[in-house]
């Protein structure tokens, strides 16, 4: 079964030349320092390049992240903050907020905007997986595995290392903890997705799907709350893609929980369980088309054409045809006014995020390479000071297109 995840943009970012001209003051120093630059650039590049994927992107950021904590870490292993934490200025876009960045003069706004895109990265390699029309087995469970990763990676950000940000994370910015924890439950509903999706292929019962499923949307749900009190100027769309999942999902339990009403006989109520699914399926319907005309950031797409929703449409018609007939030829059950309430508990399935942590340190960082940096020497005219209005370019994202039956563009 193929997929369609909605995706913001990734952060940009302005160059960094890690050039200190005077402070690096022997070889050693100044190899750290285009190490850094080298390897920034490169992790960049595979950022939008189409043919990346998780081993290479893992061997770009341990290596760019080994050498970053040597402008955060301390060598001696004592409470004392690295010296080189506030040489760089580094400025960063936001997924929801457009070109204007914001600035921190300091390496943790670095290590905590480029893990972030880290994330975004996962998240978008396993949409391109996903929307692929014949995605085999291993496929799909680097689709789950992806989405694992990204969560963690977004959960050890907001539990370890923006905490310890100098300057306050400003409202509405990707690093405030409203939208990493919708970041967090979006990948873990995506990959209960797959899960679904796998439970289905293999036959399950349905009462493990419709709990699953239940679980899903309720994901959804909380992530869609979590994002409510911000502009919608930026969340809106995002937004529509939260709440059309959730009851997309919701039509998807009370479907499969219909299923299991009919096998225990109870087929007036399960009429009522497929009536309820129809109803969670047009509004999800309705919610397609309201996010395909919702401006704001974030993938353009036409979800109700995508084979996953017409899937569904066609399962609960001839679910509930199928329950109508029997109760017209066996059980003659009056349906109740009331839906059946969803109670349902998943055992099996639910995603939790991949614990992650960021890489030791460079075995190039010595003592000896930190003391050769002499601050003394910086130039007293710090030109580095952002210019507020100043605009980053974005990255140019690769241009993925649509699947023959997909009826979207993932992004």
């Amino acid at each position: 079964m193929t997929h369609w995840f909605h995706r913001n943009p990734l952060k940009a970012t302005a160059p960094v030349s890690f050039n200190y001209y005077g402070v690096a003051t022997t070889p050693a120093a100044a190899k750290v320092c285009n190490d850094l630059r080298l390897s920034r650039t490169r992790l960049l590049e595979l950022f939008t390049d189409s043919s990346s994927n998780p081993e290479m992107m893992k061997n770009a950021t341990d290596l760019y992240f080994s050498l970053l904590q040597g402008f955060i870490l301390s060598l001696d292993d004592s409470s004392q903050e690295c010296k080189l934490r506030y040489i760089q200025n580094f400025k960063w876009t936001d997924t929801l907020q457009g070109q204007v960045p914001s600035a921190q003069q300091d390496a943790v706004f670095e290590l905590v905007s480029m893990g972030f895109n880290v994330a975004l990265w996962y998240t978008k390699y396993a949409s391109r997986l996903a929307g692929k029309e014949d995605i085999t087995e291993d496929e799909a469970k680097d689709v789950h595995r992806s989405l694992k990763i990204a969560a963690g990676i977004f959960k050890h950000l907001k539990e370890s290392h923006i905490p310890k940000l100098i300057t306050p994370v400003e409202k509405g910015r990707d690093l405030e903890a409203r939208l990493i924890d919708s970041y967090i439950i979006q990948c873990q509903a995506e990959a209960q997705e797959v899960t679904i999706a796998r439970a289905i292929e293999l036959k399950h019962n349905p009462g493990l799907i419709a709990a699953l499923a239940y679980e899903t949307a309720n994901f959804y749900q909380k992530a869609d709350q979590t994002l409510s009190s911000l502009d919608p100027t930026y969340a809106g769309k995002w937004r529509k893609y939260l709440n059309l999942k959730s009851c997309f999902y919701m039509a998807y339990a009370y479907c499969y929980h219909g299923q299991t009403l009919l096998a225990s006989d109870k087929c007036g109520e399960a009429i009522r369980s497929l009536q309820e699914s129809e109803k969670f399926f047009s509004k999800a319907e309705a919610l397609c088309k309201e996010y395909g005309e919702t401006k704001g950031p974030g993938t353009t797409a036409k979800p109700s054409g995508h084979l996953f929703f017409r899937k569904l449409g066609s399962l609960i018609k001839t679910t509930l045809e199928k329950c109508q007939r029997e109760n017209g030829f066996i059980y003659f059950q009056k349906v109740p006014t009331e839906a059946p309430q969803l109670e349902l508990k998943a055992n099996y399935g639910l995603v939790e995020p991949v614990p992650f942590e960021f890489p030791a340190l460079n075995a190039h960082w010595t003592p000896e390479t930190l003391a050769a940096f002499d601050l003394t020497k910086r130039p007293k005219d710090d030109t580095a000071k952002p210019k507020p209005d100043e605009e980053v370019k974005p990255l140019k994202e690769p241009d993925i297109k649509p699947q023959k039956d997909s009826g979207c563009q993932i992004s």
